[in-house]
């Protein structure tokens, strides 16, 4: 017996060996690990069915944990609006309990031509960019948003400096134009943006809007107020900070909002560009809501347009592959993620990304528990023969 046979003798019963300072000279050598692998898909494939004996996958029942806390529901459209209702859920996951309610997507229009839209986005809609009206029937009609949101970009001092009137101009032809509940939202100037969303709700008195945003850099009491006075609901935006969140919403509360008045934003962030911060502050809300504390107990929105701004979405390179793809495929994970953590509207910018993600949230209505499943360990027996 030659010591090659000697040594592969020596090593059948063997699970590891570790070789210090060792060297081999051959012409030609040839390994067989092929019964190794043989002997572990059998063994595989013997403990499923031992597993298949002592519980039949048909009677597995998940364990769901039982919250005392539940989510507030939000009726987005009322008037002459389809409505539409978020929030309403009892489970930490959507994976956990069929949903109440399916998650949302609204669609983002602008009140201006958008030159800094990525061209992926931008040739979507450019025969529309001039007319807000226009931009939001063509993402209803064709597209299929459940929502719009239109942001009054052009009231920006910085920007055109409409004035609050012009903005509710704005508002009123894209409430003739379709009959989906609305997002509204400003430039971003806290100085102005009340006045602007004040006027704003008066133009929609009565069609129950989101009004984006109440924060706590400018007079979200006037947001508030607005919400109240036209029956609006409010969207109470924070940066990624659970106290920050709650001490917001304790003020909106008390300026006559309810819980079913105010729909969150605790930020988010894009993938690959901070969204396990968003992660951990969606769970934590959600968690916390569950558990019984009131003032986080409204539903979520996630900007998943954010995702658009990291360069792997829209920057030119070649290696990376077309952004015809990469565009929306940052956009549909960075909002499926958010999903899966708890979100229920979704500000999103891409057709194919607005498809996609709101198939994916329609199968979470319904009782998958009790339908048939595909059985994910066919590949042990495809192994096996």
């Amino acid at each position: 017996m030659d010591k090659m046979t000697q040594l592969l003798k020596l090593l059948e019963n063997t699970k590891s060996i570790e070789i210090n300072d060792f060297r081999m000279d051959f012409d030609e050598l040839e390994l067989q690990l092929l019964p190794a692998v043989q002997q572990v898909v059998q063994q595989a494939v013997q403990t499923r069915k031992a597993a298949s004996e002592i519980l039949p996958m048909e009677d597995f029942k998940p364990p769901i944990q039982d919250y005392p806390g539940k989510v507030a529901e939000v009726q987005l459209g009322k008037g002459s609006r389809k409505p539409v209702y978020l929030g309403g859920q009892q489970a930490l996951y959507r994976f956990e309990e069929a949903q109440p309610n399916a998650p949302v997507v609204t669609f983002d229009v602008f009140d201006i031509p958008m030159p800094g839209l990525p061209r992926p986005i931008r040739e979507h809609f450019a025969d529309v960019m001039d007319h807000p009206g226009e931009w939001a029937k063509k993402a209803v009609n064709e597209f299929g948003a459940n929502m719009v949101t239109i942001h009054l970009i052009g009231t920006g001092p910085k920007v055109m400096d409409k004035s609050p009137r012009e903005a509710a101009n704005d508002i009123e032809e894209v409430l003739q134009a379709v009959d989906v509940p609305l997002v509204i939202g400003a430039s971003g100037d806290p100085v102005k943006d009340p006045l602007v969303l004040e006027k704003a709700a008066e133009a929609a008195q009565g069609e129950r809007c989101l009004l984006a945003s109440a924060n706590l850099d400018l007079d979200y009491q006037k947001v508030a107020q607005a919400a109240v006075n036209n029956d609006h609901a409010v969207l109470s935006w924070s940066i990624t900070d659970v106290n920050m969140q709650k001490t917001l919403n304790r003020y909106l509360l008390k300026e006559g909002l309810t819980q079913n008045d105010i729909v969150m934003d605790p930020t988010t962030c894009a993938l690959g560009y901070g969204i396990e911060f968003s992660i951990d502050i969606m769970t934590r809300t959600r968690l916390a809501a569950l558990k019984g504390d009131k003032d986080l107990q409204m539903p979520m929105s996630s900007g998943t347009t954010n995702a658009w701004g990291s360069r792997e979405a829209w920057m030119k390179k070649d290696e990376w592959g077309p952004t015809d793809y990469r565009g929306p495929i940052w956009e549909i994970f960075t909002g499926l993620t958010m999903m899966l953590n708890g979100v229920d509207i979704f500000m999103m910018l891409h057709p194919t990304s607005v498809k996609l993600l709101r198939e994916i949230g329609e199968t979470f209505v319904k009782d998958y528990m009790t339908t048939d499943l595909p059985d994910i360990s066919d590949w042990i027996t495809q192994l096996e023969g």
